[in-house]
């Protein structure tokens, strides 16, 4: 690959556009668990949510598409399973809230029994549903938003693209909107920082947090059921590859802010599709188990720089007992 190859308008139009489009999934992760965590519930459980709404969205979608009874259209069945995704994350997300808030267990150790459920229940699921590889789905097409996809570059990168990402920007407003400006936000916040100082004022801890470790999940879910719905058009066991402790990571790196969490998420996209398109351009002089590891690599240098100074919910991860703080 020479440099006249990269710098040119084609390929870097086309890293942006893939880049955006491939941070989509992590940036619903992330914002859905900076509202979790600010509520004061670590969940580490992402991956197995994601791998969940990612198994969900697709078998629906799938069987929406596929059945002659139905004859439902693409866009519509896609939609459908967009919302499957929601609700297995929210199914999920219910097991996690029980655990965590209710039964007070270990956050981490809920979390990582979590992931391995959603490991193994979404690859046993799948099988029972396929006997072949080859299921597809035909997701979004790219929808043009007028005038504003004529602007040279930035039109074809932003308003060029599908659904899943105009959804996406909604939901990040939606979540700053809610943390910032809203009495749940503010409630939110306040079990997340002080959860005895705003029992006291009347405010039920363990309701606010099952919200929050809800809102969380379904995002989770969501970002699974875009993965495989709206970009793979395929679901294989492990599809998410590790997404899902990228978005922990990135909550970090964020420092628990939906604006950062953008940023971080469009880092690994970029890395990500800079990767694709390289092994797409055939280039032999750098191995391809190098460019698979460049997402991850970017990865733990975020996490590295959001390690100096963190700025957590003060009571992140502490079951709340009444009257013991």
């Amino acid at each position: 690959m020479t440099l006249e190859q990269i710098l040119t308008t084609t390929f870097l139009v086309a890293i942006l556009t893939s880049g955006l489009r491939l941070a989509i999934p992590i940036l619903l992760a992330v914002i859905g668990e900076i509202i979790t965590e600010k509520g004061g519930v670590l969940n580490l459980g992402l991956e197995g949510m994601m791998l969940m709404g990612a198994m969900a969205g697709f078998v629906v979608t799938w069987h929406l598409e596929n059945n002659p009874a139905v004859g439902m259209d693409p866009t519509a069945a896609a939609w459908l399973g967009l919302l499957a995704g929601i609700i297995a994350g929210l199914l999920m997300g219910l097991i996690m809230a029980f655990l965590a808030v209710t039964l007070k267990a270990d956050q981490v150790i809920s979390s990582v029994m979590l992931v391995l459920l959603g490991q193994g229940l979404s690859a046993y699921i799948f099988r029972q549903q396929f006997d072949t590889l080859a299921a597809r789905v035909t997701g979004f097409e790219p929808i043009p938003i007028p005038i504003l996809s004529d602007i040279p570059v930035l039109g074809e990168v932003l308003f060029k693209q599908d659904m899943a990402v105009y959804l996406t920007v909604l939901v990040v407003l939606g979540s700053w909107f809610l943390l910032n400006r809203t009495t749940l936000g503010l409630n939110i916040r306040a079990v997340g920082e002080k959860p005895s100082a705003a029992e006291t004022s009347g405010l039920s801890v363990s309701r606010i947090r099952y919200t929050a470790t809800l809102i969380g999940a379904a995002l989770a879910g969501l970002g699974g059921a875009v993965l495989s719905v709206a970009q793979l058009h395929i679901f294989r066991e492990g599809v998410t590859a590790g997404r899902g402790w990228i978005a922990v990571a990135l909550v970090i790196f964020a420092r628990w802010n939906p604006g950062l969490a953008v940023v971080g998420a469009l880092l690994f996209g970029l890395a990500d599709a800079v990767q694709f398109r390289i092994q797409a351009l055939g280039d032999k002089s750098i191995p391809y188990e190098v460019l698979l590891m460049l997402p991850y690599l970017l990865t733990i240098l975020v996490l590295l720089r959001g390690i100096k100074k963190t700025e957590q919910p003060e009571a992140l991860g502490e079951p709340y007992i009444r009257g013991a703080r």
